[in-house]
């Protein structure tokens, strides 16, 4: 398993927007691989500024593929993208 933490490049707001619904159906289409996703936001909640995400994984490679077919990789919106191992303990 592991967390995504991708961060928009600046002024990415519309490029998020005009993609969102493809990124969205392309989660959807990988329930069994998608814990748990949803965007970063300002720090005044009005907008989006990145995307967290906990996906399942056996191998990285697995998931640089997944990650890479995502639309919004597609459209280069993010300037950068960490990725950390990660091991669920609770609940």
């Amino acid at each position: 398993m592991y967390v995504v933490h991708c961060q928009d490049k600046p002024g990415g707001l519309q490029l998020r927007l005009d993609n969102r619904a493809n990124h969205l159906e392309y989660l959807k289409a990988h329930p069994d691989k998608v814990v748990m996703a949803g965007p970063v936001q300002t720090e005044d909640r009005t907008g989006m500024v990145g995307s967290v995400l906990v996906l399942d994984f056996a191998t990285r490679a697995e998931l640089d593929t997944f990650l890479a077919g995502d639309p919004y990789a597609k459209a280069g919106l993010f300037e950068t993208v960490t990725v950390l191992p990660y091991k669920k303990v609770l609940p």
